[in-house]
């Protein structure tokens, strides 16, 4: 019998300053490895590792109540949490800054001889990097960038991809990184996939065997898209996983990642997903399936 895999992610827990058409609001609760975390739970239990300022923890522990998440990981510290801010305009979010300095004092750890999958969400280059080399025994290595990262550390961003064997990027990321064609820059990164995020164009999946693509729900409304790229991470890399990690089942996958992130740009910040059940989530599926067989 085939023991099942663990599903871990890494990455930021943030307080975001998001401005928009909804107005402002200030020390949001979100941040890379939770908006993955919260919309994978809908589909599997898993592991979150971040680093958190003291002032906040007690924020987290609520937020997650009652979802199968394993927040041991998480590393509490003596640190201001990491902040965030931007604007939420033309279907995306421009990078304001952030303040980040609780990475210099977080030396992530990762589970000893962990081989399941695990997903880097965007944290400073630096850190996402020595994470990359420290869980190199992963069955699956996913990253995600950063523009502003990407540009800031070219370097380490570029040392997250090599060791990656699933890389998720959006447009302009994919850009910054000097890519062209897709499938030629999988090729030249030597990935197994590379999952190119378009917005309200959907997502395309480059694999060894061709692409695969899946449009967005544009007929669900958007109020925010902070988080959206972790959703489709999450939701795809937790389906899969949690039915076999079949070759052939990357556009399902890919489905269940579209579904997640529907629900979460549906509210501001964090609440869409925090509030989402899993009826929700499979009301989704069905939608972006049906937009599916009507684009083919």
């Amino acid at each position: 019998m085939t023991r099942s895999r663990e599903l871990l992610v890494a990455g930021s827990i943030a307080l975001d300053t998001l401005e928009g058409p909804f107005g402002t609001v200030h020390d949001e609760l979100g941040g890379s490895a939770l908006h993955f975390a919260l919309a994978a739970s809908l589909i599997m239990p898993l592991r979150m590792m971040a680093p958190i300022g003291a002032e906040t923890a007690a924020r987290l522990e609520q937020a997650i109540q009652g979802r199968p998440i394993d927040a041991k990981l998480v590393t509490v510290l003596d640190a201001p949490t990491y902040r965030w801010r931007a604007l939420q305009g033309a279907g995306h979010n421009v990078d304001l800054g952030s303040q980040d300095s609780i990475y210099d004092r977080w030396e992530p750890i990762p589970p000893p001889g962990f081989d399941g999958w695990a997903f880097l969400g965007s944290m400073r280059p630096d850190r996402q990097a020595q994470l990359a080399k420290d869980l190199d025994g992963a069955a699956v290595l996913a990253a995600d960038a950063m523009l502003s990262y990407v540009r800031s550390q070219p370097p380490e961003a570029r040392e997250v991809l090599r060791r990656s064997s699933w890389y998720f990027c959006n447009l302009d990321e994919f850009e910054a990184l000097g890519g062209e064609q897709p499938e030629s820059f999988r090729r030249r990164w030597d990935l197994e996939g590379l999952v190119v995020k378009a917005g309200p164009r959907g997502v395309t999946a480059y694999t060894q065997d061709g692409s695969v693509h899946v449009p967005a729900l544009t007929n669900r409304p958007v109020i925010d898209t902070t988080g959206a790229g972790d959703a489709i991470a999450a939701g795809m890399l937790a389906h899969w996983l949690s039915t076999g990690g079949d070759p052939n089942g990357v556009q399902e996958a890919l489905v269940w990642g579209v579904a997640c992130a529907a629900l979460t740009i549906a509210d501001i910040g964090l609440r869409g997903i925090l509030g989402a059940t899993r009826a929700q989530l499979e009301e989704r599926v069905l939608e972006v399936k049906e937009s599916l067989l009507r684009g083919s």
